[in-house]
């Protein structure tokens, strides 16, 4: 066995650059980064580059952007003519084809933003907080045909803090897990990571996130809410509707007071609303549609909020 390891590394978001960085770090050979196509972002439709891609052209790695990889003749010599001993992903965002899977004598190594077999899918960070988990962790994996499914190799948990958002937490998520990658591949090459199947019956699934997830219902109690609103920023977020129009909710905490579901209690200042199991949610910032966010405070004082109003009809 060489004594480094010749690797081609798939990724494209943020999440994914840590683990490339450490790789390169750890003194691993990336004769080859792949990545999304540029996509158009913003209001002027600009042409940007994903993260990894950045990243990847200022340490000087070639990078490939194949449109598609399944039936990809081309691409496939191409990887085959470098001759990987693993292929690195991390958050690339297409289906590993098995031609792919086939290829490199250690497999398709994965790094996957869960306990597993807790959370697989595509949003297993949301997920896991929207859920009220205190805990989640990082995983790596060996890929097969399914939805990570395959075996897996290393864990470590991480905690999830009261305060934490999918915003906050992801970034220590991916350094922690590039770490675990760089130990996996060191204990591939020594002999000393051995696979675990899954166990399938423990599974749950933490599915991409549709704008209606972010759609508050009130019958949930206050902490329920707080957990979704949390999970799914920056998007979808949470929302819900005052007067006819969208009122996006950007921060909030619990609160005791006794308010019906979805009815408002204006208080000293104070924004409420009433959620399930006698419980409530104390608005601290929202955005009306076509406004800018504001503090809860500046809201009841410009739109002047009943008490008794609806929330969400």
């Amino acid at each position: 066995m060489p004594a480094f390891l010749n690797l081609v590394f798939c990724g494209t978001p943020a999440f994914a650059v840590p683990t490339l960085e450490k790789l390169v770090e750890a003194g691993f050979a990336v004769p080859l980064v792949v990545t999304r196509p540029d996509q158009p972002k913003g209001r002027g439709m600009e042409v940007a580059l994903s993260p990894v891609k950045q990243r990847a052209l200022q340490l000087g790695f070639q990078v490939g952007q194949p449109d598609k990889i399944k039936n990809n003749e081309e691409f496939r010599a191409q990887l085959a003519a470098l001759a990987p001993d693993a292929i690195i992903v991390v958050g690339y965002g297409r289906i590993i084809p098995q031609w792919m899977i086939d290829l490199p004598r250690l497999g398709n190594l994965n790094l996957h933003a869960s306990l597993l077999p807790k959370y697989r899918g595509a949003a297993p960070i949301q997920w896991a907080i929207a859920r009220g988990e205190t805990a989640s962790g990082v995983t790596t994996m060996r890929i097969d045909a399914g939805l990570d499914t395959g075996d897996i190799l290393l864990q470590k948990e991480v905690p999830i803090a009261p305060e934490d958002t999918s915003i906050t937490l992801a970034p220590r998520m991916a350094l922690i897990g590039a770490d675990l990658m760089v130990e996996t591949l060191r204990g591939l090459k020594a002999g000393t990571v051995h696979p675990q199947s899954q166990d399938n019956a423990k599974a749950t699934l933490a599915p991409i996130l549709k704008k209606e997830d972010g759609k508050v219902d009130f019958q949930s109690t206050a902490q329920e809410i707080l957990n979704r609103l949390r999970g799914f920023q920056p998007w979808p977020g949470a929302y819900t509707s005052f007067r006819g129009k969208n009122l996006h909710v950007w921060a909030a905490q619990p609160i005791e007071r006794a308010v019906a579901a979805g009815k408002l209690l204006v208080e000293s200042g104070l924004l409420i609303v009433g959620c399930g199991s006698g419980s409530a949610l104390q608005l601290l910032e929202v955005q009306l549609e076509g406004k800018k966010r504001m503090p809860a405070a500046d809201f009841v004082h410009g739109y002047q909020p009943r008490i008794g109003e609806m929330l969400g009809n």
